[in-house]
Order: structure tokens, then sequence, then C-alpha cells
């Protein structure tokens, strides 16, 4: 029996978002020393709604409307992280790259497609 449409969605968002997380976990955990998954979990999910709502708002616009898209991704987390927006950028930059690995391996497996929720552009 498969799986209700909404049901499925429920669970591909969530399995998306939790993924996001451990990618922005590695990143602050490297960067700025903070290891808190929960913490993680619902910056993945803010970042995740801000960079929604913005990129519907300029989006559209060639090259500046997905770079105010990401300055707001970034905001997100400096606004959740210590640091500066180096730091924030880096927790970033380590969470795309972590998650990139992780949905490969989870892809090259068959076990996902290859997109995460919390991390844009992957």
């Amino acid at each position: 029996m498969a799986l209700a449409s909404p049901i499925a969605s429920a669970i591909v968002f969530v399995v998306s978002l939790l993924i996001g997380a451990l990618g922005i976990y590695a990143g602050a955990r490297v960067i700025v020393g903070r290891a808190d998954y929960d913490h993680a979990i619902v910056t993945a999910l803010i970042g995740a709604i801000v960079w929604a709502i913005v990129g519907f708002l300029v989006g559209w616009v060639p090259l500046v409307g997905p770079l105010i898209a990401l300055i707001a991704y970034v905001a997100v987390i400096n606004w959740r992280y210590p640091g500066d927006w180096t730091a924030a950028a880096m927790i970033g930059l380590v969470a795309w790259v972590t998650v990139l690995i992780a949905l490969y391996v989870l892809a090259a497996l068959g076990i996902t497609a290859f997109d995460a929720v919390g991390v844009p552009g992957v």
C-alpha cells in the first residue's frame, strides 16, 4: 500500500530538513564549536523559510535575486550562531559541502533524491 501524497510529502520534508540540519550542525561545530543538533534543525527550518520568502519576492531578478536570498540565508545563520558574518558564511559553506556529500552517498545507494531542505542550492 502506497503512502498518501500528503504523508509522503511530509516524510520527504522532514528527512530533507534533518539532512539540511546535519550540514548546519557540522558547519557550526567546525567553525564556532557549537554542537547542538536541535539548534541546527531550527536554524535549517528558519533558513528554508527565509530563503523561500526572499526567493519568491526577488528570486526572479537575474543574479541579484539569488544573491539577496543567499545573503538572507547567511543572515539567519549569523543571527542564530555566535561569530560574525564571515563565520556565518563559513558555516553555510561547510553545511553546503556536508549536505552535498551526504546526499551524493544516499543517492548513490538509491535511498533518496539529491535535494535537502534548509541548505540552499542543494
